[in-house]
């Protein structure tokens, strides 16, 4: 319109068109400025404040990309409306005629208070209390609580489901070591067992070997019956030491 017939006869009541268009688009860019920093800075307070410093950045993050999703697409529906407004709303007519002394001030001068340079009282008060318009208002309003209502319950949800995992988790774990562990101990109490059977052993051996078994007699091939080789142990062998022999020689038919 800059330069036309239009602004010519627009100026020529001291009206600004493009003046009121620039506060309508400023006010919607400060609208949604303030929408999403009150959403930046009541994201640590969703997510559970420095407890959860990663998932508060993320969210941070999260919103930014939203903010500048809208504000791409705002700015294009905006300059649609930009030039929609200097095109149709704000053309004057072919035949109009800025000629002050045929009354046409008369029919302008009401619309000087919609485009004053200070951009006072743009809209008349009686047009901003549309009953209908202010019951959708107040619906969207009720609906916006009971979606945060229910965001918040399904929050404290979520945090009750990451509380039990974490939990359950520690519980697993703990089982586990205590398993690992007793696993362990009982390998080595085996070989300790192992051991400590394997000394004896050769202590009662020995101890047979010495004081009961004559000279020769252990290893002589043509003497092989256990019944044979224990009357040759002599009427010094005592029935206790026979036993021990007895359960030695079990402890080697084991598998």
């Amino acid at each position: 319109m800059e330069g036309s017939r239009s602004e010519a006869v627009f100026d020529s009541y001291g009206l600004n068109p493009q003046l009121f268009i620039n506060e309508v688009l400023n006010t919607v860019d400060d609208l949604v400025d303030e929408a999403f920093d009150f959403c930046q800075q009541q994201a640590p307070a969703v997510v559970g404040g420095d407890a959860v410093a990663d998932r508060s950045e993320e969210l941070r993050r999260g919103i930014t990309s939203l903010h500048h999703a809208v504000r791409a697409t705002l700015n294009k529906r905006m300059s649609l409306w930009e030039r929609y407004c200097l095109l149709h709303c704000f053309s004057v007519p072919e035949g109009f005629s800025s000629d002050k002394s045929v009354g046409i001030p008369n029919v302008i001068s009401p619309l000087a208070s919609l485009f004053n340079s200070s951009g006072d009282a743009l809209l008349p008060q009686d047009e901003l209390h549309n009953a209908e318009l202010d019951s959708q208002i107040v619906s969207l309003r009720k609906k916006l609580a009971m979606v945060g209502d229910d965001s918040a319950a399904l929050q404290r949800e979520i945090c009750k489901l990451e509380k039990h995992s974490v939990l359950h988790s520690g519980y697993h774990e703990s089982i586990s070591e205590v398993l690992r562990l007793l696993e362990e101990n009982s390998v080595h109490k085996i070989f300790q067992e192992i051991e400590e059977s394997t000394s004896k052993l050769y202590q009662e051996m020995e101890i047979l070997r010495t004081e009961t078994i004559p000279s020769g007699t252990i290893g002589n091939p043509g003497e092989q019956n256990g019944d044979r080789w224990i009357n040759r142990l002599g009427p010094s062998t005592k029935l206790e030491d026979i036993q021990k022999a007895a359960d030695i020689l079990k402890l080697f038919r084991k598998p």
